[in-house]
């Protein structure tokens, strides 16, 4: 499995079929290293793999098997062995073509990397073939033995499985409209179009805040629900004879929330997987594994699902995956937006003390915020502290503001901090930001806490009272005059350059959360206080 860190949300599930079809991606570079990591020297004990399960098909599309590096910091050195023997049988295993210093001999592979220039977690990735006259039900091991100078050497097994081919399709786009507070029935299908019969079926939906599942099913599985997009996996008890089709029962829709921005679109994928394609898909892809809460609305069927039971002896898998997803597309009408209002801070203490000192924001509504969506806003916190003061704690949510967007999250010593809240904020609700600043001088010492509002379209934007998007954060200094007049000479960073960048970041976090495209995004808790 892979880690709690590394297996978090991956959004826009368009691409469900490529992780079905290639159970890999790109690699992600990591900054070079020429001497031992840190991580290399920390875990001279060892180290952990993975490497994901694949199901190939005869006359099904080639699979990818990738190796990994459970460890903070890419290694840059080491050797991998791939024992392919157990499965040469039936599964043609090829050589990489990164690394490119790999050799073969019938049954091993041997790769050796030295000072990677570009060192990344994933070591490798194999592709995976059924050989002619590969059978369903045959089944192997791949073994990696990865060996490294610094961390010594460990293993990891991963099971190569003929399925029998199947070819599940659906209708590529469905397109819904409604106002906030709405339900809207989806009858989303699936078909089978190819010469076997399917047995039992996997529906797994991925979509922003507006399109909300209507029911929990008990034979579903749900995401928390205080983010600001959606996902459940539902299995279904159904065969599908070649040729038929089916759709959900009149049961299923989607539940457009009351506090949705509106006007606005939202989006949403479902695809259809056979159970053992589920299983790989879910290891894989971080938003399926974090699935685990079922409903109590009863169990969601297929209609009509009165045909007869297949006997499939094996694994199913889906020989194209490629035409099994549907693009949902959501309108709504109406108009509601809303105003979010600074909060400031008025504290006192002595110089050389430590004082708390809170700061956030308050969504007064009528609509939520980032939520998603084509119009909505996404709302960040530009947190200047007072002349005078040093921050010696600071939230998780804040990043030092002339820093590079995303790195040192909660690292004291920064004269101004981005901060930004990472799930939905809805009417009435408050973030929080706490930091504890040092008192260096004495006096009234003044700073700010500037509100900025991102689009979807990576610009800044306004809310619908702009007017009440500053306010002051004060020191009363104990011990002497100066360090400031309280009307904020520490200033606020002006609205261009390094904040705009981030302004902009989080604008295209924020769409690429809505309309699909890979985004692994590390949630951290903010304070909600109603």
């Amino acid at each position: 499995m892979l880690t709690h860190s590394t297996r978090r949300w991956l959004a826009g599930l368009g691409v469900a079929g490529a992780f079905v079809a290639a159970s890999a991606s790109p690699a992600v570079a990591a900054p070079a290293a020429t001497t031992p990591t840190p991580a290399e020297a920390h875990a001279a004990e060892g180290f952990d793999l993975y490497a994901n399960n694949v199901i190939v098909a005869p006359g099904g599309p080639e699979k990818w098997v990738s190796l990994y590096s459970l460890i903070e910091q890419p290694l840059t050195d080491y050797t991998v062995k791939v024992d392919r023997s157990a499965v040469s049988g039936f599964a043609d295993v090829q050589t990489p073509v990164w690394p490119d210093s790999c050799k073969e001999t019938t049954t091993v592979i041997t790769c050796t990397v030295k000072d990677a220039e570009e060192a990344s977690v994933q070591l490798l990735a194999l592709t995976v073939l059924p050989r002619d006259g590969a059978k369903a039900g045959q089944e192997g091991e791949l073994t990696f033995t990865v060996t490294t100078p610094n961390a010594g050497t460990a293993s990891f097994r991963s099971t190569v499985t003929v399925g029998e081919g199947v070819d599940l399709v659906s209708e590529p786009f469905m397109h819904l409209e409604g106002a906030p507070g709405d339900t809207k029935k989806s009858p989303l299908s699936v078909g089978n179009a190819g010469e076997k019969a399917v047995e039992d079926v996997v529906l797994f939906y991925f979509g922003s805040y507006g399109l909300a599942p209507d029911k929990r099913y008990e034979n579903c599985e749900y995401t928390e629900k205080d983010f600001d997009a959606y996902a459940f996996a539902c299995k279904i008890d159904a065969t599908l004879a070649p040729g038929a089709g089916a759709t959900l029962d009149g049961s299923f829709g989607f539940a457009i929330p009351g506090d949705t921005w509106a006007p606005s679109e939202h989006y949403g994928f479902a695809t259809w997987l056979t159970p053992a394609d589920w299983e790989a898909f879910r290891a894989e892809v971080p938003t399926a594994g974090e699935l685990g809460e079922k409903g109590t609305d009863g169990v969601l069927k297929l209609e009509p699902a009165d045909k007869p039971k297949a006997s499939a002896s094996s694994s199913q898998t889906d020989t194209n995956p490629f035409n099994n997803e549907t693009l949902l597309r959501l309108k709504v009408k109406g108009d509601q937006q809303a105003d979010v209002v600074a909060n400031g801070a008025s504290v006192s203490g002595a110089v050389g003390k430590t004082v708390p000192v809170k700061v956030g924001f308050t969504n007064n509504g009528p609509a939520a915020i980032n939520a998603g969506g084509d119009r909505g806003i996404y709302t960040i916190a530009l947190v200047t502290l007072p002349k005078g003061t040093s921050a010696v704690e600071a939230p998780e949510t804040c990043v030092d503001a002339e820093g590079e967007f995303g790195e040192d999250a909660g690292k004291p010593g920064a004269t101004a901090y981005t901060c930004f809240v990472d799930g939905v904020l809805g009417k009435g609700k408050t973030a929080e930001f706490p930091f504890s600043l040092k008192v260096d001088e004495s006096g009234s010492l003044a700073g700010t806490i500037e509100l900025m509002h991102g689009g979807p379209d990576e610009n800044l934007t306004k809310d619908l009272d702009p007017s009440n998007d500053v306010a002051k954060i004060l020191v009363n200094a104990a011990g002497g005059t100066g360090g400031g007049d309280g009307d904020g000479d520490g200033g606020s960073l002006p609205i261009t350059g390094q904040s705009t960048g981030l302004i902009a970041g989080l604008g295209a976090l924020l769409l690429a959360a809505g309309v699909g495209g890979y985004l692994v995004a590390k949630r951290r808790r903010t304070r909600f206080v109603a």
